[in-house]
């Protein structure tokens, strides 16, 4: 081997040590943010909990209350929930940070693409979870309430209920995520626009399979999903059909940005 070799053999290394160095550095950031975030919301995680609660609470026949079917279910639940809302919360700081890791590799027109992007998924996902509190919870646990058989009482489990709860925050959250995949697929020419739009009726019908699964077994619940997942997906056509025509018409400009 020469000594040539063996000095690209030591650059690669120390490069390799440097990212895995810098790695650490970030995913430590990450979970002290996460840890920051925590604190808070575990001294309030009783108060936590109810809010969450909330939209079943209020939908619940009077007389009625959530139970814990375990024993530690009154203080592992809460804490449960207050942990992923530390991760709620901190999740821009967490973004941030992979970001900060992967941006020195990429191009000047990759970095003006990426970062709308990132903020976007940031804002459309914690919409999907607005959405799913707000507007979702309420109808749905009214319509389920109501539909329990004559001398069946209502009395739903706390650490089902976070888990069943918990798993919409994530499915809203990600449905929501559609117009920016959708973007996505256009710029890198993985999809054409034009297979997106003539192709909308298996988009239609693969939504409301996806909604069926991840919701409950009712048409409410599941059209509260899937139609505003459709909206979100004509929404990512057009945002894509605007960035491509920016693309095309700066394309000559940007010819000498690396």
């Amino acid at each position: 081997m020469s000594a040539t070799d063996g000095d690209r053999e030591t650059l690669a290394e120390g490069s390799l040590i440097s990212h895995l160095m810098e790695l650490r550095d970030r995913l430590l950031r990450a979970v002290i943010a996460i840890f920051v975030m925590f604190i808070p919301c575990a001294m309030f995680s009783d108060e936590l909990f109810t809010l969450v609660a909330t939209p079943l609470m209020d939908k619940m026949p009077q007389g009625t209350s959530m139970i814990a079917t375990s024993v530690v279910a009154p203080f592992m639940a809460p804490l449960k929930l207050a942990l992923l809302a530390g991760l709620f919360l901190a999740m821009p700081y967490v973004l941030y940070q992979v970001w900060a890791f992967v941006a020195p590799g990429l191009y000047r027109r990759e970095k003006r693409f990426a970062v709308p992007l990132l903020l976007s998924s940031i804002v459309l996902f914690y919409a999907g979870v607005a959405f799913a509190y707000f507007i979702v919870f309420p109808l749905m646990f009214a319509f389920l309430t109501s539909a329990a058989p004559h001398g069946v009482q209502v009395m739903t489990d706390m650490s089902n209920y976070l888990d069943f709860v918990l798993l919409l925050f994530f499915a809203f959250g990600i449905a929501f995520e559609i117009p920016v995949a959708t973007v996505l697929l256009a710029a890198t020419g993985m999809v054409k626009i034009e297979v997106m739009t003539k192709n909308r009726g298996y988009v239609i019908l693969g939504i409301f399979i996806v909604a069926a699964f991840l919701t409950p077994p009712d048409a409410v619940s599941q059209s509260f999903m899937a139609i505003p997942m459709y909206i979100l997906y004509e929404g990512g056509i057009v945002m894509a059909r605007i960035m491509l025509k920016k693309r095309a018409a700066g394309q000559p400009d940007e010819s000498n940005d690396d």
